[in-house]
């Protein structure tokens, strides 16, 4: 019987640690040959309106991603969502910690969050600020600006603290109950990490969390909310 359980934990550990070569293989050659400072399509999910890109820019040390994507929802819930810091343990990727610290303002928002990282890797967290700029009745779209302010709050071992998070997210409403968004950014997750998992997550992440937006978008918590939002929020039909 011990026999047989030594065995099993063997072929298991076999199994586990032999996955991590193919993706560093994977990742690396990705990372060394086809990628340069021009964007390059990742993945193309017709079916979901879905695209998502990467590069490696000059003087950064991972790749930047894009994503480009028609939810169907509207603008409000989208809003909503995304204002909902609290809950991005929900859908977020790999996100086990979310907490709103600090208000600056109605359209400034400082938020602390902890990230499962790949295995064998020290979870991380990372404390951001928020900036949106709302529509007008003249301009369509919001943007949400996303900056790491890793030195707002003491560190937390042994828990990394990521150092860098730029992200970039406009979205416009394009009709009844959709809306375009386009999402540009880089993360250095800080400390030591190995190249091949760090592009994984810059990899799957994005395509992850679009996914994960568009079916929290769909929950009637975010459809029916009746509660005032801090800036004002134009759907398409406010357009026409």
């Amino acid at each position: 019987m011990l026999r047989k359980a030594l065995i099993a934990v063997t072929l298991t550990s076999s199994l586990l640690f032999s996955a991590i070569p193919s993706y560093a293989e994977d990742d690396l050659n990705d990372f060394r040959s086809q990628l340069n400072n021009e964007w390059q399509l990742v993945k193309n999910d017709r079916m979901r309106n879905l695209k998502t890109y990467a590069r490696l820019e000059d003087g950064k040390r991972y790749r930047s991603f894009k994503v480009e994507a028609i939810l169907d929802a509207p603008v409000e819930a989208v809003a909503r969502v995304l204002l909902d810091f609290d809950h991005y343990t929900r859908w977020f990727w790999k996100t086990r910690e979310s907490k709103l610290i600090r208000q600056g303002s109605p359209t400034e928002y400082f938020v602390y969050m902890v990230h499962d990282a790949p295995y064998g890797l020290p979870d991380r967290d990372t404390v951001i600020k928020g900036t949106i700029d709302p529509q007008t009745k003249n301009k369509h779209y919001v943007t949400l600006k996303v900056t790491a302010v890793p030195n707002m709050l003491p560190t937390k071992p042994p828990l990394v603290r990521m150092v860098a998070e730029e992200i970039h997210i406009k979205f416009t409403p394009i009709g009844d109950n959709k809306v375009e968004m386009v999402t540009e950014g880089y993360f250095d997750p800080g400390g030591v990490v190995p190249a091949w998992a760090a592009n994984f997550v810059q990899r799957s992440a994005p395509y992850a969390v679009m996914l994960a937006l568009q079916r929290m978008t769909e929950k009637e918590e975010y459809l029916k909310a009746k509660t005032p939002l801090p800036f004002e929020i134009y759907e398409f039909k406010d357009y026409k």
